[in-house]
């Protein structure tokens, strides 16, 4: 074997075990390309604030599958060769935001507690997280197990989010200015917290950078997010920045696909390239599912136009199976006749009133459809009146369920 290929009898066959595609949910890619710009504003961010000059943190926005998450476990890694000491969780409907911090800000307390150095504001900060997970009443399994600290009186102790997370964060940042290095919290799905609970977590950075305390938030979420962050707190959108994390360009996608497979021996050709792009849109999820699906059909390289080609069938049929059907089971039929309407309307964003004409009722009637599919983040709205599905290329997907009228036998508008 020779640089991901097999020599046979005087021909070659591809290796699957060597392709370097992998798509998946935050999985990294082979080259992450096209996001110089994001990855430069975060170098800048972590700089400054270790240095005691304010910067604005991190909001990243961006549809499904244009690599949010990877971004997210690239710009961790960044921030612990910057100095900080990290941790990361992802929000989610059914579970409190500070039932999701407590537990790794407990661990990020131990270790600056075991960091070389004089003080104890580690301590003190473990105190106020023990009031803290007393007055929001945290117990479940043996969280508290070890932590024989005696809680922090009168410090984020009131059973107010909104009150005590600024207090909370005040404490870890100052235990790590104590020792010399930041914090950095990632939030990944951010549109999934509860109003207070944003709300709280932009008022908790809002007393960081009033005080100039060492903690950065780096979050990531559907294109709602600043919407959401703005109705919050009026100050939100001077509080932070919200790079969008969109599709790569051509020359960007061309990357992303020729330089892994170069390192494997193998080539894309031009043709193969531009017909990927095409039908891609330059997403990086679909960019990642092209390219592993196209190399493993190669007998050869080059990979050609008709190898894409003939891959085609085969990741229409896995993304329709698993990416979109996935999202779309979740939803009442309702639901999914609203998404119907607005994919019989052809490449969106979609006035409200011409998806309400296509379903036949007022466009009052559609609130609350409307509201629901936002909630599930299945659609978002990039202007006032408009929607937008948050999945790219699910009009092309539900078009195509709307041809065969069924899923399993159930029909396209209703179970």
């Amino acid at each position: 074997m020779l640089d991901g290929i097999y020599f046979l009898f005087g021909s070659f066959i591809m290796d699957r075990i060597r392709n370097p595609f992998s798509p998946g949910a935050g999985s990294p890619p082979p080259e992450l390309v096209g996001r110089d710009g994001i990855l430069e504003e975060a170098n800048v961010l972590f700089g400054r604030v270790l240095a005691r000059r304010p910067e604005r943190s991190l909001l990243l926005t961006g549809l499904r599958g244009v690599g949010k998450t990877v971004l997210l476990n690239t710009l961790e890694r960044r921030a612990t060769e910057a100095g900080y000491r990290t941790l990361q969780v992802e929000a989610h409907e059914n579970k409190p935001l500070s039932v999701l911090l407590a537990p790794p800000l407990r661990r990020l307390l131990f270790d600056l507690d075991r960091l070389a150095g004089t003080g104890n504001l580690a301590r003190r900060g473990l105190g106020v997280l023990k009031s803290f997970m007393g007055a929001i009443k945290i117990s479940y399994g043996d969280f508290e197990a070890g932590l024989d600290i005696e809680p922090e009186q009168g410090a984020a102790d009131s059973g107010d989010l909104e009150a005590d997370l600024p207090g909370l964060f005040s404490a870890v940042a100052e235990a790590a200015q104590e020792k010399k290095v930041g914090v950095a919290i990632l939030i990944d799905e951010v549109q999934y917290l509860a109003a207070q609970e944003l709300s709280a977590l932009v008022m908790a950075m809002h007393r960081m950078q009033q005080y100039s305390l060492p903690l950065v938030l780096i979050g990531a979420g559907l294109p709602i997010l600043p919407a959401l962050a703005g109705e919050s707190k009026s100050y939100a959108e001077r509080l932070f920045q919200y790079p969008i994390v969109g599709p790569l360009n051509e020359t960007d996608a061309a990357r992303a696909l020729q330089d892994p497979v170069r390192e494997e021996g193998v080539e894309f050709t031009d043709k193969a390239l531009q017909e990927i792009y095409r039908l891609t849109r330059g997403y990086p999820y679909f960019l990642q599912e092209w390219g592993y699906q196209s190399w493993n059909q190669a007998d050869s390289s080059p990979i050609t136009l008709e190898t894409v080609q003939q891959a085609h069938p085969n990741i229409i049929r896995r993304l329709d199976q698993n990416f979109f059907r996935v999202r779309f089971d979740r939803l009442t039929p309702k639901e999914k006749e609203c998404l119907r309407a607005m994919a019989e309307l052809g490449v969106g964003p979609y006035r409200l009133g011409d998806v309400a004409q296509i379903l036949g009722i007022k466009p009052g009637r559609l609130s609350p459809v409307r509201a629901s599919l936002i909630g599930k983040g299945m659609v978002y709205s990039p202007e006032h009146g408009l929607l937008a599905f948050t999945v790219p290329l699910f009009d092309e997907f539900m078009r195509r369920a709307m041809q065969f009228q069924a899923w399993a036998g159930a029909p396209i508008n209703g179970d």
